[in-house]
């Protein structure tokens, strides 16, 4: 497993190479050398986890949690530092495998999409600085390093949503996305810091060995605010993973961030980046199962909510990729729900597993409707579907294959989707009627705007596209990983998911409940035939729907105005009453001591500047008369 950190340093070597070479590589030079790295990396992903799954195997019945490296990087206390290491677990490695893979596809299909492009090279610089940070995320082997590798996420992040810096639009997003996050992201730390001083320690293993009997023994009997000081800190960091993961209200930079390059949001928006607080929360399951159970279930009805809320307006949207970015945020919401709803070991852990099987199928099937979105959005030059109808005579793979995602997302067996779902709407049955009831409606949601998408974009009414502009299929760099996802997508829900990740790490059997199976696919078989009625010959039934619904159709278009209610709270309360104070403080307290010490200073120096005046009789008289003045005092 040693060679588990060149997965690390090749895709940082590649992003030095072609951020400091840059313009001194030809564009497919730069191309070429990020997708081979990346493509090095994947082989190496793929070898650590047939090593770590089949070789090594399960160690006295459960899976074993490796350290390869491990050192100290920087000491704050006797007992209290910073390591930096690489933590190989069965959801490391899982992570290892989803990253690696989707990044490949993203380098592959850029190859494609992003020809020609101006700043091609940085824009593959960017994409290995963000691999590279999403992997050092996930194989850290304490709560601090995950932190370093976290913002460094947030920075590349930004760097990729803003590529088209001339447009106003993509700095604005990139922008905002990178202001929210910070904002989630302070709380993260504080929690750290609220965790750390209790446990005196950073380390993983260590905060949840024996069901976190550290952390609740270490914050027994402390609170604030009627809250235990465990419950603050596991909540702040949730906070955190809200914010990268786009949970209400922390979600209103995800639709924007889709200013960037598409294969950017397969990469971040879709499989990666935007999983990252999911898997911060199954990092540090047993700390929230055991000693903040409440908190748990917080984020269960947090996810419900959020799943439903974006759904909803899913439905309403007519950009394809924001389409695709709010049903990113139901379906990490999905993930979220499962998380809360799960117990610990076996069977009552089913909603862990759920949740980490539906993050790895979801990662296979979201990037391949982004990059279909990419595909499309390449041959007709716009984002919205009004522009678009009767593309599948002309783009048969992006048709075929984006189906097949659609199946996926829909939970329609036997595609990769159904399988991960149904673990989730299980777990959610046995444990809360309400978050199940919302799930499976949400089920049925899915299904009905993913059709809508999928109907408006391939059937519809057929557009009149100008001969010299007509659409036509992606080159084979673009189509090629879209048949390698879908085949992905097909494929990964007959892997047996509980045999590798479990909550604590001990193999056990899934099985199908047909009940709940059977009511997950009869909903979204309603979903799918309602969107085939509505959308697939093209009617006017949908705008009598949208009239007919008047000012609630224009809230959910509006996405409930949540990113005006941001605005108001940003300018009319923070910067108003908070920053402006702040400003105005600091101009003039603050500048002006500085200001008034410099001046008073200044003042002195002319007052007695004659003393220096460079006169030998001045100096003279001075000396004399300081020594009469002495001589009187002594005598006195």
């Amino acid at each position: 497993m040693e060679i588990s950190l060149l997965i690390l340093l090749i895709p940082f070597g590649v992003f030095l190479l072609l951020g400091l070479a840059n313009e001194k590589l030809k564009p497919t030079a730069a191309g070429i050398v990020g997708t081979a790295g990346m493509a090095v990396v994947a082989g190496l992903a793929y070898f650590i986890a047939y090593q770590y799954f089949f070789v090594i195997g399960k160690v006295d019945g459960a899976a074993p949690t490796l350290i390869p490296y491990n050192f100290e990087w920087l000491r704050f206390t006797d007992v209290l530092h910073i390591d930096l290491g690489i933590l190989l677990d069965p959801i490391s490695v899982m992570m290892l495998v989803v990253i690696s893979t989707v990044s490949l596809m993203v380098h592959f299909y850029s190859l494609g999409y992003m020809k020609g492009e101006s700043g091609f090279q940085r824009y593959y610089s960017f994409l290995s600085l963000f691999s590279f940070s999403m992997l050092g995320l996930v194989v850290a082997t304490n709560i601090f390093q995950m932190y370093i590798f976290w913002e460094l996420v947030g920075v590349s992040s930004y760097l990729l949503i803003g590529f088209y810096y001339t447009k106003p639009a993509a700095v604005l997003a990139s922008k905002k996305a990178f202001i929210v996050t910070r904002f989630a992201d302070l709380g993260f730390l504080i929690g750290i810091l609220i965790l750390s001083f209790y446990t005196e320690t950073f380390d993983f293993a260590t905060l949840t060995a024996d069901g976190a009997s550290l952390v609740i023994n270490s914050t027994a009997g402390a609170s604030f605010m009627g809250l235990s000081v465990a419950s603050w800190a596991t909540m702040l960091i949730f906070m955190g993973g809200a914010g990268k993961s786009a949970m209400f209200p922390l979600h209103i930079w995800l639709p924007d961030a889709m200013e960037g390059p598409t294969p950017v949001s397969a990469l971040i928006h879709a499989a990666t980046m935007v999983v990252a607080g999911v898997y911060l929360v199954a990092r540090l399951f047993p700390v929230y199962i055991f000693a903040t159970p409440d908190v748990l279930t917080l984020i269960a009805y947090i996810g419900a909510f959020t799943a439903l809320f974006a759904a909803v307006i899913a439905i309403t949207q007519t950009d394809i990729k924001r389409v695709l970015a709010f049903s990113t945020i139901s379906q990490i919401a999905y993930m979220m729900v499962a998380l809360g709803v799960s117990g610990f070991g076996g069977h009552e852990g089913a909603g862990y597993m759920g949740s980490m099987f539906h993050l790895f199928t979801h990662a296979f099937f979201k990037a391949l409707l982004f990059l279909g979105a990419g595909s499309v959005i390449h041959a007709v030059h716009s984002n919205e579907m009004n522009q678009m109808g009767g593309l599948r005579k002309y783009m048969p793979i992006t048709r075929w294959t984006f189906l097949i995602a659609c199946l996926a997302i829909a939970g329609i067996p036997p595609f990769s989707g159904f399988f991960s779902k149904d673990e989730i709407l299980l777990a959610a049955f046995h444990h809360n009627t309400l978050l199940f009831g919302t799930l499976w409606v949400v089920a049925g949601l899915t299904a009905f705007y993913m059709f809508r998408l999928y109907f408006n974009i391939f059937w519809g009414k057929a557009k009149t596209y100008d001969g010299h502009h007509q659409p036509h299929e992606s080159p084979w760099l673009m189509c090629l990983p879209l048949l390698i996802l879908a085949v992905f997508s097909c494929v990964t829900g007959a892997i047996p998911f509980a045999n590798f990740v479990s909550s604590d790490g001990v193999s056990f059997v899934a099985h199908i409940d047909w009940t709940i199976a059977g009511a997950s696919i009869a909903v979204a078989l309603v979903g799918i035939g309602t969107a085939l009625a509505l959308y697939k010959k093209g009617s006017d039934v949908p705008d009598k729907i949208a009239v007919a619904l008047g000012g609630f159709y224009r809230a959910v278009h509006r996405k409930f105005y949540m990113d005006e209610m941001w605005t108001f709270v940003t300018k009319r309360i923070i910067f108003k009453y908070l920053s402006t104070p702040i400003a105005r403080f600091d101009k003039k307290v603050i500048d002006g001591a500085m200001d008034g010490a410099g001046n008073a200073t200044q003042k002195a120096a002319v007052a007695i500047r004659g003393l220096q005046s460079g006169k030998v009789q001045l100096y003279a008289w001075v000396f004399v008369v300081g020594a009469l003045v002495i001589t009187i005092l002594a005598l006195w």
